[in-house]
C-alpha cells in the first residue's frame, strides 16, 4: 500500500515525536500489518481505530518495543526502537493490556516504586500525578481494594512519572464511569497541549475518540485505510449531510429519491442526503411544489462514527 501521512496545519510546524515507518509484521504465513507509515507530532492527540484483529494492539506492542516488526522501523525522538532501545523508550509512557500495578501494595507505593526505577522523581512530582489522575482520596489504600477503573487511573500515572514524550494508550478508558471517562479526556487534551506530549490512543468508543484527538487513523486488516485530521474532516464538503426536518418525512423521501434519484434517510421527522450547495437548492425547492413544510434545513458534520464506517465500506 503507498505510503500516506497526513496531518492538521498545526502539527506541520510541531516537532516530531513518533515516527512509524514502512512497518509490517507477518506471523507464519499471515500478515498481520501491512507497510503502514504515519507521524505523530508534539502536542497531537493520535486515534488508532478499527475493528477487532485489525492490527491496533500488535502496532501498539511494535512501537513499545514488545513485539519486533518483520521489516520497518519505529523511532521515538529520532531514536530507533529497534536499533537504540533505551535511549528510544525513556521518552516513552504507555497504558496497554494489563495494568502492572502490585496489590500488595498501596497506589502510593506502587508510584514510588515506579518512580525510583527512573530516579530523580520525587513525592512533589508524584503528588502532582496522583492529582491530575484524581486518585488523592484513595492513593494510600491498597491496590487490592480499587476498583478496575482505579487501577487503570494508577497505571496512567505511572506512565506519566517521567515526563515522556510519547504517551501510548490502549483502551485507556476500560472500567471507568462516565465521570471518569470525561475526566481522563479533558486531563490528556490539557496533559498533551500544556506539556507539548504526543499522544497515541487506541480505543473501540469511537464517540470519546472524536471528543478527544486532534488526528485519527482508520486500519482494517493490517492496512491504514486512511489518515485524516478532525479539523479537516470539519471541512470537507464529502463529509457533511443535509438535515431537512419536514411534516411528512417518508413521502418528503420518496418525492425527492423519484425526482432527483436520491436516497435520503429518515431519522425521526427529518430527512438527511449527502451534502452539496445545489441539493440543497434544489431539495428544498421541489418540497416546496410539493406542499411538504420545512421546518427547519441545516448542514451538519458527520460524526467520527459515521466517517469511520464510511471508511471501511469505501475502502476495503
Amino acid at each position: 500500500m503507498d505510503e500516506q501521512i497526513i496531518t492538521s496545519d498545526y502539527s506541520k510546524s510541531n516537532k516530531k515525536i513518533l515516527e512509524v515507518k514502512n512497518i509490517t509484521k507477518v506471523y507464519k504465513d499471515r500478515i498481520v500489518l501491512s507497510d503502514i507509515s504515519f507521524d505523530v507530532f508534539a502536542g497531537e492527540i493520535f486515534g488508532f481505530l478499527g475493528p477487532n484483529g485489525a492490527g491496533k494492539t500488535t502496532l501498539i506492542r511494535i512501537i513499545c518495543g514488545m513485539t519486533p516488526p518483520t521489516s520497518g522501523e519505529i523511532f521515538i525522538c529520532g531514536k530507533s526502537v529497534q536499533h537504540n532501545f533505551e535511549k528510544a523508550v525513556i521518552n516513552l509512557g504507555a497504558m496497554i493490556e494489563n495494568c502492572q500495578v502490585y496489590n500488595y501494595m498501596s497506589g502510593y507505593q506502587n508510584l514510588v516504586y515506579y518512580a525510583n526505577l527512573y530516579g530523580k522523581i520525587d513525592h512533589e512530582k508524584i503528588d502532582e500525578i496522583v492529582e491530575m489522575v484524581d486518585m488523592t482520596n484513595r492513593i494510600h489504600d491498597k491496590v487490592r481494594t480499587y476498583s478496575y477503573g482505579m487501577r487503570q487511573r494508577i497505571a496512567l500515572a505511572q506512565a506519566l512519572l517521567h515526563n515522556p514524550k510519547l504517551l501510548v494508550l490502549d483502551e485507556p478508558t476500560n472500567g471507568l464511569d462516565a465521570n471518569g471517562v470525561i475526566e481522563l479526556r479533558e486531563t490528556l487534551k490539557i496533559f498533551s497541549a500544556k506539556n507539548k506530549i504526543a499522544i497515541l490512543v487506541s480505543s473501540h468508543i469511537l464517540s470519546e475518540m472524536e471528543q478527544l484527538c486532534n488526528t485519527f487513523a482508520v486500519v482494517n486488516n493490517g492496512h491504514v485505510l486512511e489518515i485524516r485530521s478532525m479539523e479537516e474532516a470539519n471541512k470537507k464538503d464529502t463529509d457533511k449531510y443535509i438535515s431537512i426536518k419536514v411534516n411528512y418525512p417518508n413521502y418528503a423521501s420518496k418525492i425527492i429519491f423519484a425526482n432527483l434519484n436520491i436516497m435520503p434517510e429518515i431519522v425521526g421527522s427529518s430527512i438527511l442526503i449527502p451534502y452539496n450547495k445545489s441539493t440543497l437548492e434544489e431539495v428544498t425547492k421541489l418540497l416546496h411544489s410539493k406542499n411538504i413544510v420545512i421546518y427547519e434545513n441545516k448542514i451538519e458534520n458527520k460524526s467520527l462514527e459515521e466517517l469511520y464506517l464510511d471508511i471501511l465500506k469505501t475502502k476495503k
